[in-house]
Parts: C-alpha cells; sequence; structure tokens
C-alpha cells in the first residue's frame, strides 16, 4: 500500500521526504481514483416534474375527480378506525403502521394535481406530525407499540418500512411545496439510518423491508441529487446489500418460475430495485437481471390484464387467479421509476397496459369500492372461497370498501395519480417528453429555462391521435427536442408538424424532434391501432388492440349485499355480481393475417364519455363470430379448467354466434383469455 502512495503522486525515490500534505492529499483522494463511479450518481435521461406541473385533462381529470368524491377524499370517514384521529401517524395510539402512510401516498399526489385546497388541508396534519415528530438523533415516526386490538396494526412502530412510504409522501410534499423542512429531516433521518442499520438491518422487525428496500434507497438517491452529500452514497450501498437480492434472484434462479415463492406486493415494489440501483453503479448485470425478470414473469404467471398471478403469493398462469390491486399500483410506480432512469420503451408499454386495463376495472365506477383480487377470467364476483393462496372468508373478489385485506383499501389511491405525474418529463437534452399518453397539459422549462405550456389532446388509449399545442408566451420561440415513444404494438407511427406529415417511424423506440418550435405549433403523433393476439395458458388467446385488451361483454347483475357475519372486518356490505348472459366461448381458429377481416371494430359515435370505463360507455366494440364449448362449465364460481385450445375434435355447439367484445378496464365480469376451436 505505501509503494501505491508513492506510485500515484509520481514519486519514484522512495527516500525522499514526501510533504505530509501531498500525502493527505493522495490518502483522501485514493478512494475515488479507484473508483470514479463512487463518487457521484449517473445522469437519467428523464427526469421528473415538480408536482402540480402536470395537469389532468378530459377523462383522465374526471378519473381523478371520481377519487376526490369517492374513497381517496374520505377514507377517513369510511374507514375511521384506521383514518381517523387515533392513527399512530396523527400521534395517536391506533394504526402504526402503513395503511395511514399508503393512503397519503395517493391523497397527497390526488390533492396538488387538482389543486384542491380542501384535499390540502385534509394532508396538512399528517404532514406537519411527520415531521415535527423528528427525535434529535434522526429518528421520526411512531416509536411506542400497543397491545393488540382488533383490525388495527399498532405493534411495529419501530419497522423501517411505513417510513419508506412516508419518505415517498413527503418527497412529494417538497416537489409541490419546496418544504425546506422536508429536506432537514431525510439528512437526518438517513444519518441516523447510516447509524442504526449495522446493528438492527432492514428486517430486524419484519421482514417487508428486506423485500421494499428499493424503495428507501431511491428516496436516499433523490436526496444526493439535491443535496450531494456523499454519505448518501454511503448508506445506498449499505440499503443495497441488506435488501432481497433481486438481480441475483432474477438472473441466476428459478424464482419466478416457482409457485408461492414470493409475496406479489414485494415483487412488485422489488423489480424497480435494480435499476434504482444502477444509478450509482451503471453495470449492464442489473439491466439484464431486470429484463429477464419481466420475461419470465410474464412467461410462468402472465395474464392478458398486464398482471400476473399473485394472491397473494406468486401464483401461476391460470386466469382464475388473482392478481392483488396493491400489485398493480406497485407495479406502476416501479414502471414510471424505471422508466425514468432508463427511457426504455418496454417499461412504458407495460406501464399502459395495467393502466388501461387492471387499473379501471378493479375499482368501482364511483371509487368507493374495489376488489382485492381480480381475475383475467372472471364470471362471478361473489363471496365464495376460491383457490387463492389467501382468502379472506371468500370476500377477496367481492367490490367493497373493507373486503380483502385493508392494505389494498388504503393503497390503491396511488395509481392514477402517479400515472398522471409521469406523463411528462423533462430530458437531459433540455426537452420535454412524452412517453405515456392520456390528456393532460404541462408547464415547464426547456432550453435555456425558457418557460412553455404543452397541452395534450386525445382520446388515447380509445383513439389513435394525440396532438400536442406549444405555447412559448414570453418568447414566442424556442430550439429544443420533443421525445416521443412510438409503442412497439405499432407499427408505422405518422408525426405531423402544423398538419404536414414531418416523418414516420417504427415502433419500439422513441423519436426525438429538435427543431426551433414557435408558439402555436402542433405537434401530432398518430398510432394506427390493428387487432393483434397474444398467447397464454393452455394455449388460449387474447384480442387486443392498441395498449387495450379486450374482454367478452357479459350481462351483470349486481347486488347489494349487507354484510351480517362479519361487518367490522370486512365493512357493513359488499357488491356481488353474476352474469347475466352465456360466458363459455371458444373463438374460432383465425389465421393472424385475417384477423382484420374477422374482427369488426365499431367505434361510437360523438364525443367520448367524461367516464369511458363501464359497458354503458365503452367507447369501442368488437364484433366477432365463437361457439360455445358445453364442456367449459362453472367451478366453485369461477370459470372451470380452460379447455386446452389444440383439443382434437373439440365439441362445440353447432350454432356460430356473433359475441362482442369490450375493453377489458370497462368490465366487472369477462373472458379475456380465449380458448381456441381449432
Amino acid at each position: 500500500m505505501h509503494n501505491i502512495f508513492y506510485n500515484l503522486v509520481g514519486v519514484k525515490n522512495h527516500n525522499h521526504n514526501m510533504n505530509l500534505k501531498f500525502l493527505m492529499i493522495a490518502l483522501c483522494c485514493l478512494p475515488f481514483g479507484l473508483d470514479a463511479q463512487e463518487a457521484k450518481l449517473r445522469e437519467n435521461p428523464y427526469k421528473e416534474l415538480s408536482l402540480g406541473a402536470i395537469k389532468p385533462k378530459g377523462w383522465l381529470k374526471e378519473m381523478l375527480i371520481r377519487q376526490k368524491t369517492g374513497s381517496t377524499g374520505s377514507l377517513d370517514k369510511l374507514y375511521p378506525a384506521v383514518m381517523g384521529n387515533r392513527n399512530g401517524w396523527l400521534g395517536g395510539d391506533g394504526d402504526q403502521w402503513e395503511r395511514g402512510p399508503y393512503w397519503l401516498d395517493g391523497l397527497l399526489p390526488l390533492a396538488y394535481l387538482l389543486n384542491d385546497k380542501e384535499l390540502i388541508a385534509k394532508t396538512k396534519p399528517w404532514i406537519e406530525w411527520a415531521i415535527k415528530s423528528q427525535r434529535p438523533d434522526g429518528y421520526f415516526g411512531p416509536s411506542k407499540d400497543y397491545p393488540y386490538e382488533n383490525g388495527i396494526q399498532r405493534d411495529n412502530s419501530q419497522d423501517w418500512w411505513p417510513k419508506m412510504v412516508v419518505l415517498k409522501v413527503l418527497k412529494q410534499y417538497y416537489s409541490a411545496t419546496n418544504d425546506q423542512r422536508v429536506i432537514k429531516l431525510m439528512s437526518n433521518y438517513f444519518k441516523y439510518q447510516l447509524k442504526e442499520l449495522p446493528a438492527k438491518p432492514l428486517d430486524h422487525w419484519t421482514f417487508w423491508a428486506k423485500y421494499r428496500g428499493g424503495d428507501n434507497l431511491m428516496l436516499v438517491y433523490w436526496l444526493h441529487n439535491v443535496t450531494k452529500e456523499p454519505f448518501l452514497l454511503e448508506l445506498g450501498d449499505l440499503i443495497h446489500k441488506q435488501t432481497f437480492d433481486y438481480t441475483n434472484a432474477f438472473a441466476n434462479t428459478r424464482l419466478l418460475e416457482t409457485k408461492a415463492s414470493i409475496h406479489c406486493v414485494n415483487l412488485a415494489q422489488g423489480i424497480k430495485e435494480p435499476i434504482i440501483y444502477y444509478q450509482h453503479h451503471p453495470e449492464q448485470k442489473y439491466l439484464d437481471a431486470t429484463k429477464k425478470g419481466f420475461e419470465d414473469l410474464i412467461r410462468y404467471n402472465g395474464m392478458a390484464h398486464g398482471m400476473y398471478g399473485g394472491d397473494e403469493a406468486l401464483h401461476g398462469n391460470n386466469p382464475t387467479q388473482g392478481s392483488e390491486f396493491c400489485s398493480a399500483v406497485e407495479m406502476m410506480f416501479s414502471l414510471e421509476s424505471m422508466l425514468e432512469i432508463t427511457g426504455n420503451v418496454n417499461f412504458a408499454d407495460q406501464l399502459e397496459k395495467i393502466t388501461f386495463n387492471a387499473l379501471p376495472a378493479q375499482a368501482s365506477d364511483d371509487f368507493v369500492t374495489h376488489q382485492y383480487f381480480q381475475q383475467a377470467n372472471q364470471i362471478m364476483a361473489t363471496r365464495k372461497t376460491r383457490n387463492f393462496e389467501v382468502n379472506h372468508h371468500g370476500t377477496d373478489v367481492c367490490y367493497g370498501v373493507l373486503t380483502g385485506y385493508p392494505c389494498c383499501t388504503s393503497n390503491m389511491h396511488q395509481g392514477w395519480p402517479k400515472f398522471t405525474q409521469n406523463l411528462f418529463y423533462a430530458t437531459a437534452d433540455k426537452g420535454v417528453a412524452a412517453l405515456v399518453y392520456s390528456p393532460s397539459e404541462v408547464s415547464m422549462k426547456v432550453a435555456n429555462e425558457v418557460p412553455i405550456k404543452v397541452i395534450e389532446e386525445t382520446n388515447y388509449p380509445f383513439n389513435e391521435n394525440i396532438k400536442f399545442t406549444i405555447s412559448i408566451p414570453k418568447k414566442g420561440s424556442a430550439t429544443f427536442p420533443f421525445h416521443l415513444r412510438i409503442p412497439a404494438w405499432c407499427k408505422k407511427a405518422s408525426i405531423k408538424i402544423n398538419g404536414s406529415l414531418f416523418k414516420e417511424e417504427t415502433g419500439n423506440q422513441i423519436a426525438k424532434i429538435n427543431r426551433e418550435w414557435k408558439s402555436g405549433d402542433v405537434l401530432e403523433l398518430v398510432l394506427p391501432m390493428h387487432i393483434y393476439k397474444n398467447t397464454w395458458q393452455e394455449s388460449s388467446v387474447s384480442i387486443e388492440r392498441g395498449p387495450l385488451v379486450y374482454g367478452l361483454k357479459i350481462a351483470e347483475d349486481k347486488q347489494y349485499v349487507k354484510n351480517l357475519t362479519d361487518p367490522q372486518e370486512y365493512g357493513d356490505g359488499y357488491y356481488e355480481i353474476k352474469p347475466g348472459t352465456p360466458w363459455n366461448y371458444g373463438l374460432l381458429n383465425v389465421r393472424n393475417d385475417q384477423l382484420a377481416a374477422n374482427f369488426t371494430v365499431e367505434k361510437q359515435e360523438g364525443a367520448l364519455s367524461l367516464y369511458p370505463w363501464n359497458l354503458e360507455n365503452a367507447p369501442i366494440k368488437i364484433k366477432t363470430k365463437a361457439k360455445r364449448i358445453p364442456l367449459w362449465q362453472v367451478y366453485n364460481e369461477m370459470a372451470g379448467p380452460l379447455p386446452f385450445s389444440t383439443i382434437f375434435q373439440m365439441e362445440t355447439e353447432d350454432k356460430v354466434e356473433e359475441i362482442t367484445l369490450v375493453p377489458y378496464g370497462c368490465t366487472e365480469l369477462r373472458i379475456s383469455q380465449f380458448p381456441v376451436i381449432r
């Protein structure tokens, strides 16, 4: 080591006296010289905008308003036992753990996206208590445990995991308000973590934090980009080492092909950890492992709606297995985080598939009730114990406030607000990026801090046209790049500027238009949508068009059931839904080059409904031919075992019928993975 110092500073004669100051400089610089990666984080291609810069419009704004008037805006009244004043995150003796923070993780971005004073006021006591709870040693949050009380989690107050959720909330609050107290709290808390984690690692209190450490790591790196404090990178490495090794698990083990190998929400949250860590250690292995992880997840557990079998442990790809609501919103957030870091088009495609299919189907139109588990093939939403890894007295697919388990009651709220927050990004080349699409507008700065406004007008994902109108009020013009994602499903996109064709691009890439933009310029993206199919379990097929999956339209008989059995645990009541029309159809075998001729797309005339996500308002329908399959019957109030699509001489009804398919997100009952009649 002595010789390394001499060689480093260029002194060849070891007998010469070395200036002590020079030696100290060499000692201090040695670690950085040997590993330059340790000194800083990689610059990401995209950067999240401040909360409030993006505003929803059209049907997307209606979704957020329904959250405000539904459970997101009133969970303190609907679920007072946990979200009321007794909550530990308000200083009370009630729930000390994740549920209050979960609610805030959706309520707070909703409040600032809508600029709603009432909702913002509702978040304030939680924010103020969290900030003021910090102790001199850096710890913050509840610190006292209480005896067991039914329905309340009050005995793990010091667990690392719930604080990760609160840190996410505080980061968003800072983004909206620039309240410097957040920076101070995080810096002091992360110093506390650096001191305490060696003796009390992430899994010291519960195992949840070990699997969800990527959320902690993400906030450490976010703060480093604000403060540049070197200790944060050291803490980041420590958190990574204590977190479950997703990189190795995805790359070198059979984790994702093994049923019950991992909790479904842990996976949805943890799948981003290798990409988060990649910001400090940009090695190809982290990208490769994540890519393989997604491939294996879809291959062994994937379903048509974009999610995977996980009820609650990982549970294969049978379309009657459940997919948990928490998994959907957490996977969306993971994909949003990874998209910002990598610019990978596949992450954006998968994000839209979940958002436009699984997400709207799992909550009621008024956003008051929800399902704990949804099924890709769902023919009854009734109280019945099913083949799920976890059952909650049969309530898991009923639509209720507290049916299933209350984690989803608390956590479902972040889906639409965070999707809205990720519609636009600032870019490393000082431009603007639109990588996922919905009606909205953004105010931001480009080029040399030039303020601009972009209005996005579209009925996407139902329509192919997306129009961006650019406003540059002060300067009138500016030169900057505009990044547009071309989805992988799109064969050839057209980009128009002020009505004239600018260029055409193939799918699965990000197109960059770098030019001088003038105020009033209109950039139009046309993404032609075509019918295609994907193959799933038992060689069943899904019918898809653009980012939307289509399901069989089934008449829905919906009845409210008063809960006289266990109202304290599962709520005063819930909705059950039963089918009013047949469902056991198999599709006729159609070659890929004949799909357009055999599937007729019918688009709704006139303006799109402000709320398009139900059978009544479905903007698009697809008509096709099918036959009923008598052997495919109801089993345990589910669609029975899926007939194998290569059955020789499968017995079917003689009559060929015309069936109607509607967007998956418009359904509560559906078949989305069909047997094929050869």
